[in-house]
């Protein structure tokens, strides 16, 4: 199946089943923001939880807390987020619409205009088939890109290309073709950046700072502005004197936090990837400052394992060692995990070693004292942190992608099934009578619902065949299904259990086998697989 049409099944799919809606969609929805439905706000909780308790039930050096979304502007000042937290953003001069400046050309590559001419330049040879691209220009691209400079005067473009290929000097590269096609008079201007959606020229890039600004109390002035939270770290940083001394922690400890952050991003993109408000899940973990390398070595150890227990296999990520030039100025080592999504391999996770960086500029900017006093050393100093910060709306995304699979079953259909890690799935077990005109199993199927619904979320369903029933639970990934049929009654006809009642039917998901099971014996079956 080709990507892209894999992601429109995925969202088609997100929509149709209630895992994600486009926020206050019957007035057209708001770019970047997004509305979790009944199924897809439970497996986001699902995740968190799985999250919370391998950080902080499961580990003795981790404590939590929740910090407010809105903080003193003060904090942020100190952060360095007020003057130095922005994307480069530049905006077309032909259709007016934003772009980061550093994603551009990703966004080109995309593009079906540039798609379609891609070919018209060979990068072995260099050669530009001009009759081609004329041709193009004067048919297709006027719709596809009105505002390139070959479509608007495709005389002066060519005649430019031409020029240089009689200079002996070909065009270098594939970019160097596109920045001729969106210049008219090159040898004056200079290489031009198309823009993706319409091939008009770009401004040049301009620092766009990402937070979301508001306002505190009556009067909205400077001296109210406040800042919607672009990350969750600096709580913890703020917090750390108040957190150590009430628990009770010694280093090396760390604090954990997930919730809600927002960072108004000039392009949102690749259904909820790249939103203006998402959760994060991250953990600050505080090291002396001569352990600060080994400790992020082992938090890529320990969140490699974490991806693969919610089901993200691990041959899927990538672990990215951040080269110097391309890290935080604040980070001696940063680990960047990636994930194979459908539109490409993009960032789940950074694992940054932060130094003492946090700690040392609130200590700066507060007066307050953030040390902390080694008893074995008798030594004072400021903690270093690594600290692993994972997207929860990323993450989910991730399971949901690698969950989505189609097969062909004996029957000839296609089944559509999410192969959810039972520990994540939404809806753990469904409960079906086999016959919803027949009061007895009606009942019994009811008990059965009842017997399970306090130990796990389950789902019950008498509508349509017993058939259609499993394929709706097989597309939005319950694991098990239970069903109370006439051998649950009268007994099982035949097999080593033959006359036994109370039993039901069990069917397997992944495999779609099925199997007898005592009702009393159900839900320690049940709990022992949903782990």
């Amino acid at each position: 199946m080709p990507e892209t049409t894999k992601m429109e099944k995925i969202v088609a799919l997100s929509k149709r089943r209630g895992f994600i809606f486009q926020s206050s969609e019957i007035y057209g929805g708001l770019n970047g923001f997004w509305d979790y439905g009944p199924l897809g706000s439970q497996l986001k909780k699902n995740i968190r939880d799985h999250w919370w308790r391998a950080m902080t039930q499961l580990r003795a050096d981790i404590v939590g807390m929740d910090g407010a979304i809105i903080m003193n502007p003060a904090v942020w000042r100190a952060s360095g987020h007020v003057d130095t937290f922005s994307d480069p953003m530049c905006s077309c001069k032909h259709c007016k619409k934003l772009l980061r400046a550093d994603q551009v050309w990703t966004l080109l590559a995309e593009q079906p205009w540039a798609q379609a001419i891609a070919g018209l330049f060979d990068p072995a040879t260099r050669v530009v088939h001009t009759a081609e691209l004329l041709k193009w220009a004067n048919g297709k691209g006027k719709h596809q890109a009105p505002g390139l400079a070959l479509v608007r005067n495709p005389a002066v473009v060519l005649s430019c290309i031409a020029e240089r290929e009689a200079s002996g000097v070909p065009l270098k590269d594939a970019r160097e073709f596109y920045q001729y096609l969106a210049a008219e008079q090159y040898n004056q201007t200079g290489p031009i950046t198309p823009c993706p959606y319409c091939g008009g020229e770009l401004t040049a890039p301009r620092n766009f700072n990402l937070m979301l600004k508001t306002y505190i109390g009556p009067v909205q002035d400077e001296s109210a502005v406040a800042y919607l939270r672009p990350e969750t770290a600096q709580a913890m940083f703020v917090q750390f004197k108040n957190v150590l001394d009430t628990s009770r922690q010694k280093l090396p400890f760390g604090i954990a936090q997930v919730g809600k952050s927002f960072r108004n991003e000039i392009n949102p993109r690749n259904f909820t990837f790249r939103s203006r408000e998402f959760d994060q899940m991250e953990v600050e973990f505080f090291v002396p400052p001569d352990d600060g390398f080994k400790w992020t070595d082992r938090w890529l150890a320990d969140r490699l394992a974490w991806y693969e227990a919610v089901g993200l296999p691990r041959h899927k990520i990538h672990v990215l060692d951040v080269p110097a030039a391309d890290r935080a100025f604040y980070s001696k080592k940063t680990y960047d995990l990636e994930y194979e999504f459908p539109f490409g391999v993009q960032e789940l996770e950074g694992i940054a070693y932060r130094t003492d960086y946090d700690l040392g500029k609130h200590q700066e900017h507060s007066g307050k004292p953030l040390e902390y006093f080694d008893e074995a050393s008798k030594r004072k100093f400021i903690p270093h942190v690594v600290e692993p910060s994972a997207g929860l709306d990323r993450t989910l995304l991730a399971v949901l992608c690698e969950a989505f699979d189609e097969e062909q079953v004996a029957d000839g259909d296609i089944r559509t099934v999410l192969r959810f890690k039972p520990c994540v799935a939404p809806i753990k077990a469904g409960v079906f009578p086999l016959l919803k005109n027949k009061p007895e199993l009606v009942a019994k199927a009811r008990e059965v619902e009842a017997l399970l619904r306090p130990l796990m979320a389950v789902q019950y369903d008498d509508g349509g065949a017993i058939g259609r029933r499993y394929r709706r639970q097989d597309e939005i990934g319950t694991p098990f299904c239970v069903t109370v049929d006439f051998e649950t009654l009268e007994g099982v006809k035949e097999g080593v259990d033959t006359g036994k009642q109370d039993t039901v039917t069990l069917r397997h998901r992944d495999s779609m086998q099925q199997e007898r099971v005592t009702i009393s014996a159900l839900p320690a079956k049940l709990l022992a697989a949903i782990g």
